[in-house]
């Protein structure tokens, strides 16, 4: 059975990780995705390492699915090319600075007159409507900006970035949720939209309660390291040879806890009775949970909390996770065959469906790779013509 979206067509103006996360996601359910670049350079990303036989691990990871095509949007000709693609195309994926697109004339309005139906979906730092008009963004300045660095990280430490670049993969994240939704319209009334994300909004979004227990406290949330601020003990452990976490979430997995650790005189201390009396004392609750952990292995802590049922995971170093057996099962790192770099391990998706699923098919397209296919067969130039566009640096 065909992919989710088969025969729908991005054209992705992405460039490094936010849009392309998006566009990754959309092409593993089977759309057709274009990439977009520019002559003779393509994605940033390009650039970063690590790198294998001079191709880059990072792009790699993040453009599999995707045909490449390169086409100079400052160009006349290569203006009128890309309007010839927007009218056989559906989507429309840029995560430019606002304006970027208009001031080459190519910016929604202008698409829609061409194309009624085409989903303009666009990332950027604070979006579209916004007071901070031409700021431009990052992964950090997101983090920053959106508040989650004000509460990660140690009590006694700076402001933190989360390890991963959450801003831009949330900002995909959310345009694929976007696209989707608006591909769902246009199949009802038979007309586009635009899907407008702002970094710093998908930073915000996925605060969890940080903002509900300011609006009704009056309270600033604050760095708490690894440990919840409204549940104890939900936080990370040493043992003997590594490191763990617990999540008892509730008076019941309390005394199952107290319980498999051999300290039931911990459910007679009313400073722990109860979980608000527990996250009130938890400075005074942890090293006593410490001195037990660390008088194990990381095993031996699994073996015994997850015996009595109590929510526990080693933390695992990425070495660890691509041999880890449950990783290995859903398949969740594959390995790709590059043309240049060769073989590479990348994670796969992480949709799992049942009759249709998505899945990594080829590796990232190297650049400009599909061009003449791209121009001969969806738009019918010859190949005098699309070597002059060669020529004239065009493509």
């Amino acid at each position: 059975m065909d992919k989710p979206l088969k025969g729908i067509r991005i054209l992705d103006l992405g460039h490094v990780l936010a849009m392309p996360t998006c566009t990754m996601q959309l092409a593993d359910l089977g759309a057709e995705v274009i990439k977009i670049e520019r002559p003779g350079i393509g994605d940033d990303s390009r650039y970063f390492g690590p790198f294998k036989n001079k191709e880059s691990a990072y792009f790699i990871s993040i453009n599999r699915n995707k045909k490449s095509i390169t086409l100079d949007l400052k160009k006349e000709k290569g203006t009128k090319i890309f309007k010839d693609l927007v009218k056989v195309s559906d989507v429309v994926a840029e995560n430019y600075r606002p304006n970027t697109m208009q001031k080459l004339g190519l910016g929604y309005e202008t698409l829609k007159a061409i194309n009624p139906q085409i989903i303009y979906a666009s990332i950027c730092g604070f979006g579209h409507k916004t007071v901070y008009p031409g700021r431009p963004g990052y992964d950090v300045i997101a983090q920053a900006t959106g508040g989650i660095m004000a509460i990660t990280g140690q009590a006694d430490g700076p402001p933190t970035r989360v390890g991963s670049s959450i801003g831009d993969i949330f900002s995909g994240s959310f345009a694929t949720i976007g696209i989707l939704a608006a591909l769902r319209v246009k199949e009802k009334t038979g007309l586009g939209q635009q899907v407008d994300i702002a970094m710093m909004d998908a930073v915000v979004s996925v605060l969890e309660n940080a903002v509900v227990r300011y609006t009704v406290t009056g309270e600033i949330p604050q760095r708490t390291g690894s440990a919840h601020p409204s549940i104890a003990p939900f936080d990370v452990f040493e043992a003997q040879d590594g490191w763990f976490v617990i999540g008892v979430g509730n008076d019941m997995l309390w005394e199952k806890f107290c319980k498999a650790i051999n300290k039931t005189d911990l459910l007679k201390d009313p400073r722990f009775s109860t979980n608000p009396q527990r996250s009130e004392n938890y400075q005074a609750l942890k090293p006593i949970i410490t001195y037990w952990s660390k008088k194990k292995t990381v095993q031996e802590v699994l073996d015994i909390l997850l015996q009595a049922g109590i929510p526990v995971g080693e933390v695992n170093t990425i070495d660890k996770i691509v041999e880890d057996p449950n990783i290995k099962l859903r398949e969740m790192i594959v390995e790709v065959d590059h043309p240049l770099a060769g073989k590479v391990k990348i994670t796969d998706t992480p949709i799992k469906l049942s009759l249709t699923p998505g899945k990594v098919e080829k590796a990232s397209p190297l650049l400009g790779q599909h061009t003449e296919e791209i121009l001969n067969e969806l738009l019918g130039f010859s190949k005098e013509e699309i070597d002059s566009f060669k020529k004239e640096g065009v493509i």
